[in-house]
């Protein structure tokens, strides 16, 4: 048949629509849907599974960054962070759509948003939200010239197999903390520095302390249970459940007479979906251009100078890098495997142009005042529901542009109930430990002090650069240094830097 022979990546005639044709075969011939063996239903359906599973990213990304943005108050910073990180994963995924013609999705990568808020911001480096956003610019900038000159996939190799798989379990430890502290799950103690938060009813506590704690834990529950049954939006639909058992918790407790509990109910609003367009357009939009590239505050700081400023720069770029390109090249080779996307090689097709797409959309983002912009692991589900194309992403490209006018209802989830979904992305992260050699005493050491080091340290960059450097000693300590690449030392060198200098 004639569409047995149309090509891959667009159509019979390489996109271009011909004259005389109505505008649903324009489509196919543009996306190439039929050429690809799928439908316009089956594409229109996955492109709404895949935006069920990761929209819980706008809930996620904008809980984090309005803890940074200098807004007038908490709701506009949520308004401003909201929208931008919809402004992001609209770009990402039209990119994808229209440039790459794959059925991916992305938006602001969990990790890469916890690095650049906890680390880079909320960490003492004396960075601002803007300059970060400059940082990811340049970030976005870099991953252009890097993957155009093949430089990208050379840095990936440089770096030990056993870090490679340590990065994406300290990610997930990372993110999980993050949650069960946003929960109250986890709580400050003056002699072991954390402890788990009293249920005791009888206690001092009060009642309304456990209830974040309690819906996130039931959350994270809950969400394993959707993702046992193969619930399509298992993880939505946990966010929600666990939003309606906060309010319901907190209702019997402002009941009860708890002044905690009523006093959330009191200030409870929705405010004009414009108002968060009006926060952005103040706080997030262009900042980059505006305030991103003035380091005056840290260079103010004691002890700072330019020189430190320039390897904090390098490793901070160098951490994006790593975060992005396992955490990509990982999702791209594991969605087109199950969707039999791959040439004949076995690499994913249009790989270029994927990884090009995610380059240009953080750029895009860091504008709009996000985080990096990375492929969804979620994506995999609708490409398990059958999406082959770029009209999968074209849908859930539309959604999330119809999800930028929905910030008021997405304020109302509260802390816990995305702290579950945090919870849950780090159970899934962990999959990587069965990939480090742990028979392998020098693998197994530089990947545990990786992980752990990020956790503990609370420092992302922290834990990769002791990571690198306990390669770089082992591979010393057994006599095995002819064998490291000269970019590894060169990456051990700058985070050695860091170390010493900031």
């Amino acid at each position: 048949m004639k569409h047995d022979r149309a090509p891959r990546d667009g159509s019979e005639t390489g996109g271009a629509p011909q004259p005389g044709r109505g505008l649903k075969q324009r489509i196919d011939a543009f996306f190439g849907i039929t050429a690809a063996g799928s439908d316009f239903k089956r594409e229109v359906v996955a492109g709404l599974t895949t935006f069920m599973a990761m929209v819980y990213i706008l809930m996620a990304n904008s809980e984090m960054f309005a803890k940074v943005i200098p807004a007038e108050n908490a709701a506009a910073a949520y308004g401003a962070a909201y929208l931008a990180t919809a402004i992001g994963a609209v770009a990402g995924t039209m990119l994808m759509a229209f440039y790459a013609k794959m059925p991916l999705v992305q938006a602001s990568g969990m990790g890469i948003n916890a690095f650049i808020v906890y680390t880079l911001i909320l960490g003492g480096t004396g960075l601002s939200y803007a300059n970060c956003m400059a940082i990811t610019l340049i970030n976005g900038v870099l991953f252009l010239i890097l993957t155009l000159t093949g430089i990208r996939k050379k840095i990936f190799d440089a770096i030990p197999a056993g870090i490679r798989h340590a990065i994406p379990i300290g990610l997930g430890l990372f993110i999980a903390f993050v949650g069960l502290q946003d929960a109250g799950v986890i709580t400050d103690d003056p002699s072991t520095l954390v402890a788990l938060v009293s249920f005791n009813l009888l206690g001092d506590n009060s009642y309304a302390s456990m209830i974040g704690a309690l819906v996130a834990l039931l959350g994270v529950v809950a969400i394993a249970a959707f993702a046992k049954k193969g619930v399509k939006g298992g993880l939505f639909w946990g966010i929600l459940g666990s939003t309606a058992l906060y309010y319901a918790l907190t209702g019997i407790g402002a009941a009860c007479g708890s002044a905690a509990c009523r006093e959330f109910y009191a200030s409870f609003s929705i405010s004009d979906p414009f108002s968060a367009f009006s926060a952005w357009w103040k706080y997030s939009a262009g900042a980059v251009f505006t305030q991103g590239f003035d380091f005056g505050a840290y260079l103010g700081m004691e002890g700072n100078n330019a020189g430190t400023l320039i390897v904090l720069l390098l490793t901070s770029e160098l951490s994006l890098c790593m975060i992005d390109m396992f955490d990509t090249m990982g999702t791209l080779y594991g969605a087109c495997t199950k969707g039999n996307l791959l040439d004949e090689n076995g690499v994913p097709i249009r790989m270029e142009r994927m990884m090009l797409t995610d380059s240009m959309a953080t750029c895009v983002a860091a504008a709009a005042g996000t985080s990096t912009i990375i492929t969804f692991v979620e994506s995999s589900s609708g490409v398990a529901a059958g999406g082959k194309t770029g009209l999968t992403a074209f849908t859930a490209g539309l959604l999330f542009l119809a999800a930028m006018f929905l910030s008021p209802i997405a304020r109302l989830i509260p802390a816990p109930a995305t702290a579950g979904a945090l919870i849950w992305i780090g159970v899934q992260m962990m999959s990587s430990v069965t990939k480090i050699d742990w028979e392998d005493p020098a693998d197994a050491v530089v990947a545990f002090l990786t992980f752990l080091m990020m956790l503990l340290s609370y420092s992302i960059a922290k834990g990769i650069g002791i990571g690198v450097l306990a390669y770089l000693l082992v591979m010393l300590f057994t006599g095995r240094v002819k064998e490291v690449p000269v970019a590894t030392y060169l990456i051990g060198a700058l985070f050695l830097a860091t170390f010493l200098l900031t």
